[in-house]
């Protein structure tokens, strides 16, 4: 048996072959079509603005510690990219969340061979999108603060040193929660018992948001890095038996 924070990767490779595959695709075409879209516009935004970001969040230095400048700037650029990053994932994932639910419940029926859920049809993705949309806000209330913080943490001269490492421990915890709520929503799991859940799953937890991080960076593989997390955290909520934390 893998280590637990090896068994992360394992499951967004699985999730990956699993969208790949003929009886998923149809339902992974809208997704991918967002995330084209928003990182189109990740794109062209970052490159607008990006050397000013990085020009105003640089702490000021005396000249005699001016060649520090040239040793922190790859922080702050890291930084910058963090944030952007951040910012355009999250709303990728709010206009994505229906369509990522519906993707949840289809990879379940693939794993589990039994199809619980109500058959697929417009009316039914239509009736999803209040609920998921509700469930994104609020991810979103759990994240604006904690990134509110990080934020002031990154202004604060000297200080703002341990921003860039903590922003991407954030990251890499956001990137599991994001993701592995989409099944555990799909079964009407509690958003405190979930993160619960994801809290004894720890290792687990890191090991996959860390995989799914990087895979969010690099581009082109990025266009279907959303729809292999949703399929490869779905495949974590059934093998790590998230169904044992429903109440019955």
């Amino acid at each position: 048996m893998s280590a637990p924070v090896l068994s992360g990767p394992q499951y967004l490779r699985e999730g990956l072959k699993l969208v790949l595959s003929p009886g998923l695709r149809l339902f992974v075409l809208l997704p991918l079509t967002v995330n084209v879209l928003l990182f189109a516009a990740l794109i062209g935004f970052a490159v607008e603005g990006f050397s000013t970001w990085v020009d105003h969040l640089m702490p000021s230095l005396p000249d005699w510690l001016s060649f520090l400048s040239y040793l922190l700037w790859p922080l702050f650029v890291v930084l910058v990219l963090l944030m952007v990053f951040f910012t355009f994932t999250m709303l990728a994932n709010i206009i994505a969340a229906p369509f990522n639910g519906f993707l949840a419940e289809k990879v379940e029926v693939v794993v589990r061979g039994q199809d619980d859920f109500p058959a697929f049809s417009w009316g039914e993705l239509m009736a999803m999108i209040p609920r998921t949309v509700g469930r994104e806000m609020r991810k979103l209330a759990y994240f604006l603060p904690r990134a509110l913080g990080l934020f002031v943490l990154s202004l604060i001269p000297g200080v703002n040193l341990i921003a860039a490492p903590l922003w991407l421990l954030f990251g890499v915890w956001m990137m599991a929660v994001q993701y592995i709520d989409y099944p555990a929503d799909n079964h009407k799991l509690g958003w405190n018992e979930m993160l619960a859940w994801l809290r004894e799953k720890r290792w687990q937890s890191l090991g996959f948001g860390g995989i799914t991080y990087l895979a969010l960076l690099i581009p082109v593989v990025n266009l279907l890095a959303m729809p292999a997390a949703v399929a490869g955290a779905t495949l974590f909520w059934v093998r790590e038996g998230g169904d044992k934390t429903l109440v019955k």
